[in-house]
């Protein structure tokens, strides 16, 4: 038979450092990062960052609903969450005349071109149309306020616990194929309205 020659792998003790060096100074940025932040914003950056994370979450399963999820579940919920969840900037630009564009070339494609118009733009239409239209005392009062906050708890615990029915059982949920990552998905909606009620009311 044929001879085997292995190569040897020489490892460079310079470039090694520096790349540990290199780590070390990111976790060093990191936590400078955290502790600078936490000083500046202090809970309320927690809360926002939370916001964030929860309508991206939000986002994700609506896209996953929309894709590869299909469920009995009542994921329609997810519209009203995303409008009480999303961040202010993104609020405010969606609900200016951008948000006015899209509601109105939405409106025209379901209207006038229905075979153009495809089911999985069904929620993201509804979501546009809800955040243009929504009266003050909703866009404002409301969705400022920790009834708001309240009502992005209920739809998170209300899907949970629907999740995992329809999963068989909590573990079933980790098991099934997509069940970690929608599980985790919508255990991250409840992680903002339990952080901001729990500020709320301390």
């Amino acid at each position: 038979m044929g001879r085997t020659e292995f190569l040897a792998m020489k490892t460079d003790t310079a470039t090694a450092e520096l790349i540990n060096s290199d780590f070390n100074e990111l976790k060093i940025a990191a936590k400078r990062l955290v502790i600078h932040a936490t000083k500046l914003g202090g809970l309320g950056f927690g809360t926002s960052f939370l916001k964030w994370f929860a309508s991206f979450a939000a986002i994700y399963l609506l896209i996953l609903d929309r894709t590869n999820w299909r469920t009995n579940m009542l994921t329609s919920l997810l519209v009203p969450y995303i409008f009480f969840s999303l961040p202010s900037v993104l609020f405010n630009f969606l609900r200016g005349e951008v948000g006015k564009w899209i509601a109105f070339i939405a409106v025209v494609l379901r209207l006038f071109f229905p075979r153009h118009f495809p089911d999985w733009l069904e929620m993201p239409g509804s979501l546009i149309l809800l955040l243009v239209v929504a009266p003050s005392f909703f866009a404002h009062t409301l969705r400022g306020s920790w009834v708001g906050v309240l009502i992005c708890l209920i739809i998170g615990c209300y899907l949970l616990q629907e999740h995992i029915r329809a999963s068989g059982g909590f573990r079933n949920s980790f098991t099934q194929p997509h069940g970690i990552s929608n599980t985790v998905g919508i255990i991250l909606l409840l992680v903002y309205p339990v952080w901001a009620l729990v500020l709320h009311f301390i």
